[in-house]
């Protein structure tokens, strides 16, 4: 069940401790546009570099690559981005707000029982399946369905919007403004699929091989909700995994199964993950699921794998003229005829900023503690990031600002941050400063005292459990270091 006070208090403690931020803020923002913070662009950056070295380090036959988000516009009619990216939208002809079909639904739903949600939600995906758009706005108006804003059920038809941004490229003016025209790219796939061959020669890859990218997509979307969870400019990591045709479902379930691995190992507990296969397919492929997360406002996508089949690849080979072949010299080591072929393609996609409002909304925790007041508690606030993926993975605290302690803590700060990311802070009581690293997410406080002079141990503090422990101050490094590896 959707819990908003919970998301609301996520999204307010994003904003207070540096991690997210409306874009634009000092002119009032920029609808479903954010900026990260010191502390989100971290977070951000670690858990783009947990899936890079997983793809590209961990596996041997999968290669990464950094594309243009700019491609030749040819590429998109090729995809069948030009003709076939769009969503059903429907206007309230009152107050004039453009609706998804499927958003607007699937808010109605959230109103209803559990069974209830469910049918409804069902029926609406048997629809878009069968593209009966009349269907859907009689299931709309069937439902009384109202605007959110006039509050009226006045609908026009259902139709379709493209979702892709378009700019001109170059200074000078075309004849034929047409000319000019080139898109920011919906997904960062297209690029890795005009690049099969390049990547397949120069790295002598053999079938079955993958290549990996993360970068910007753009998307126009007319109803984008949910903070971070679905904005106009966002982050994927993807990864197209070629294979020999006939292949292509035995590798989509063993991608399958190795990412849902993969996000459970990024410190997602699998109670919080579930497979949703698809009603309808894309145009495209031929399987097709995907791995959905329990976000405080209920089940949604996190990442999508689809077996593609060969239709990229013969798509551009179709428009571009230049063959998008494989020639497979290991079929005749196996008693088959050598052969040239299009490989087919197994995709697994997610987005990186739903990772973050992932593990924002994991780590989020409230609890009472004793206060210095007899009987008195006080509400805790903290982020409980796992070590390996944390902004900052160590504060070195002084216990005062005097006496050598600063010395000692600025020494050890030196000593680590070549290996990891650590703060120092000596403002505020020793109390406040625990606070403020419990808030961005720090697994571990260390503390130098009086005695650390005398005995060269230091106070090292667990900020999930509150436990402290005495350990000595040339082991920190290795101490940590054993958390996030």
């Amino acid at each position: 069940m959707a819990n908003d006070k919970h998301f609301a208090n996520i999204i307010s403690h994003a904003k207070e401790y540096g991690f997210i931020f409306q874009s634009s803020e000092i002119y009032d923002g920029l609808s479903a546009v954010y900026d990260y913070g010191q502390y989100g662009a971290q977070l951000k950056k670690n858990i783009r570099d947990f899936w890079w070295k997983s793809m590209t380090q961990l596996h041997e036959n999968i290669v990464g690559i950094d594309a243009a988000i700019f491609m030749h516009p040819t590429t998109w009619k090729a995809s069948g981005h030009v003709d076939n990216f769009s969503d059903p939208m429907i206007d309230n002809r009152d107050s004039k707000k453009r609706y998804r079909v499927d958003h607007l639904i699937e808010a109605h739903a959230e109103t209803l029982s559990e069974a209830a949600a469910a049918a409804l939600v069902t029926k609406m995906e048997q629809l878009l399946a069968a593209d009966d758009y009349a269907g859907i706005k009689s299931l709309i108006e069937e439902n009384r369905i109202t605007c959110s804003v006039s509050g009226s059920c006045n609908w026009t038809d259902v139709r379709q919007f493209n979702l892709m941004f378009q700019t001109e490229f170059g200074a000078v003016a075309a004849d034929n403004p047409e000319d000019n025209i080139v898109y920011l790219r919906p997904e960062t796939a297209q690029g890795i699929f005009v690049n099969f061959l390049n990547v397949q020669k120069t790295g002598r890859m053999k079938i079955p091989f993958g290549i990996a990218q993360t970068g910007k997509a753009f998307r126009n979307e007319i109803v984008a909700r949910q903070f971070i969870f679905r904005m106009r400019e966002f982050e994927q990591m993807e990864m197209q995994f070629f294979v020999r045709p006939g292949t292509e479902l035995e590798w989509y379930a063993f991608w399958k199964e190795e990412r849902m691995k993969w996000h459970q190992a990024l410190g997602i507990p699998a109670g919080k993950l579930r497979y949703h296969d698809h009603i309808k397919l894309a145009h495209y492929a031929n399987a097709a699921l995907d791995i959905e997360f329990e976000f405080p406002f209920g089940w949604k996508e996190l990442e999508g794998i689809h077996s593609r089949t060969d239709y990229d690849l013969r798509r551009h080979q179709e428009f571009s003229k230049k063959k998008m072949q494989y020639f497979d010299n290991d079929l005749n080591a196996e008693g088959k005829p050598f052969g040239n072929y299009i490989p087919y393609v197994v995709e697994t996609s997610v987005g990186l900023d739903r990772l973050v409002l992932t593990i924002l909304s994991l780590a989020y925790r409230e609890e009472e503690v004793p206060t210095a007041d007899e009987g008195k508690t006080d509400l805790r606030s903290y982020l409980s990031i796992p070590a390996h993926i944390a902004p900052v993975k160590l504060a070195v605290l002084p216990l005062v600002k005097k006496e050598g302690l600063p010395e000692i803590a600025r020494e050890l700060v030196q000593d680590c941050r070549r290996q990891f990311v650590c703060q120092y802070d000596e403002k505020d009581s020793i109390g406040k400063r625990y606070r403020r690293q419990d808030s961005i997410g720090t697994p571990f406080c260390v503390t130098v005292d009086h005695q650390t002079k005398d005995d060269q141990m230091v106070t090292v503090r667990h900020r999930d459990t509150l436990q402290q422990e005495r350990i000595p101050l040339q082991d920190v490094k290795a101490f940590v270091a054993k958390y996030i590896e």
